[in-house]
């Protein structure tokens, strides 16, 4: 294991406020950083129609491990 492989951002399921925050540390509540994160993901283009077909639903609480390494590979590690 390289030391990219040890720093890099650990790919797992994470719950929409948890990622979110990373992404927007800053960010005045939770509820903020997701609509943060979502206005990113809607706006990428073809980036949430790739989470519909993994399965992501708008009502979803968490995103899964490939849903958040399609994030990371659109979006870059927050």
């Amino acid at each position: 294991m390289t030391q990219k492989d040890k720093d890099s951002f650990p790919l797992r399921a994470y719950g929409k406020s948890e990622l979110a925050l990373l992404y927007f540390p800053t960010a005045q509540s939770a509820h903020t950083a997701v609509n943060h994160l979502m206005s990113w993901i809607r706006r990428y283009k073809g980036l949430l129609q790739t989470l519909e077909a993994m399965g992501y639903r708008k009502s979803a609480k968490c995103f899964t491990p490939k849903e958040v390494a399609e994030i990371v590979r659109c979006l870059g590690e927050p």
